[in-house]
């Protein structure tokens, strides 16, 4: 009699009354019966009206949150409604949706779990599986998809990342503004098919109206923001321009300690590599004087690594056209240092120089350090779980997590 009164305070379903319970120790299981008021007549759930009823069923089972490490189960015997404009449906129940074994209280439950462990702890920590831990964040994805409004888009941001074996990749799209940093969507693969199927999602209007897109130099994106977004500037992913940089000096360093290897030299560059990779501020006090020596030397690694710390200049200026000017001078300087990587960045840049330049025009307002960040945010959702075999599942979990869906509101919050 204390649970149905605790119930009765947490969750009271108009319509319905809490009979009787039944404590089963061995099975550490509570079964509750809900029967309705009297007089009170069913709603139909397909156009939520009340009606005469037309016979029962046979008793159903659903699972309520657990108390004190017990298993709480509502019994109800569902009835059918013979409603004049559906016909004969089964009637709408307030605590239950469609054929879940879950009530709505408890799948809000799991799926508030579900974002802070991984679902397989959820499950463990709750007695539940976690094919029903699934449902539960199904659900909330569903409902807060439905009742999303994507509303007027002013930045978006586009990345890939992989979330199985064998080069199999997610394309995300965010919405990058001050006010709201979210998930917008989710494709498979990261082709100008799957891309374009996210303006489909948006439509012509929506997606004339962005204004800033920040993507990394990968063609197909680039081929669909051209054609797509006409009024937008393109801002290149500073991030991935300094990991190319740094790519190339990588390649120099490691062709060049092979080659003083061959011939005999000392190996002046061994034990180098982060040395010449990282940012001075960001150098231990062992790698310091390591630096030190190796700049000493007349190497390719040295010129490769020279002309490396002297583009970050160009992320300090203001003006897109003294910007221009320090990129156009940086790129012949590399071409004229005869270090084939380098050159290869160099021309790299020389070919997206405009798309570089719009960083500027964009007032440094926006850039990809907000995707990178998002990105991380969804490799620690799919490391939870030690990655997730399907793209469905991968697809429920990255929206839940990062889509900053509603959710519907409780009677009562058991968290």
């Amino acid at each position: 009699m204390q649970l149905i009164t605790l119930l009765n305070h947490c969750q009271h379903f108009p319509g319905f009354v809490y009979d009787k319970a039944r404590l089963c120790a061995q099975t550490k299981r509570i079964e509750i019966e809900v029967r309705p008021r009297r007089g009170a007549k069913p709603v139909c759930s397909g156009c939520q009206r009340r009606g005469p009823i037309y016979d029962h069923q046979s008793q159903r089972r659903f699972e309520f949150v657990p108390f004190w490490g017990f298993m709480v189960l509502l019994l109800y015997r569902m009835r059918r409604v013979d409603c004049r404009a559906c016909g004969v449906k089964i009637e709408q129940v307030p605590w239950g949706c469609g054929k879940h074994q879950l009530t709505s209280a408890y799948m809000l439950f799991l799926a508030h779990w579900a974002r802070k462990l991984s679902w397989k702890e959820t499950a463990l920590s709750f007695h539940t599986s976690w094919e029903k831990v699934c449902q539960a964040v199904e659900f909330v994805v569903a409902w807060g998809l439905e009742q999303r409004t994507l509303g007027p888009i002013v930045a978006i941001g586009v990345d890939e990342i992989a979330y199985a074996k064998g080069h199999k990749y997610l394309t995300l799209v965010y919405q990058i503004e001050a006010g709201c940093t979210r998930l917008l969507w989710i494709g498979k693969e990261r082709t100008v098919a799957s891309f374009e199927q996210f303006f489909t999602l948006i439509g012509k209007e929506l997606a004339e109206k962005i204004e800033f897109v920040c993507s990394d130099m990968w063609q197909p994106y680039l081929k669909v923001i051209r054609t797509r977004c006409v009024n937008a500037l393109n801002i290149l992913d500073r991030f991935h321009i300094v990991a190319k940089m740094n790519k190339a000096l990588d390649e120099v360093r490691a062709g060049e300690a092979r080659r003083l290897a061959q011939d005999g030299y000392e190996p002046v560059l061994k034990k180098s590599r982060w040395c010449l990779l990282k940012r001075k501020t960001n150098l231990t006090t062992k790698q310091r004087p390591r630096l030190r020596d190796v700049l000493r030397y007349n190497l390719k690694t040295v010129r490769a690594y020279l002309l490396k710390e002297d583009f970050q200049q160009f992320w300090k200026y203001n003006s897109p056209t003294w910007a221009g000017k320090f990129l156009d001078q940086w790129c012949h300087d590399v071409m004229c240092s005869r270090i084939e990587p380098m050159k290869k960045i160099a021309a790299t840049l020389r070919n997206h120089r405009e798309l570089i330049l719009n960083y500027f025009r964009a007032r440094k307002q926006f850039s990809s350090g907000v995707v990178e960040g998002l990105n991380n945010k969804a490799k620690v959702t799919m490391r939870k779980s030690y990655g997730f075999r399907t793209f469905r599942i991968a697809e429920l979990a990255l929206y839940h997590a990062l889509g900053k869906l509603q959710e519907p509101e409780p009677s009562h919050r058991f968290y």
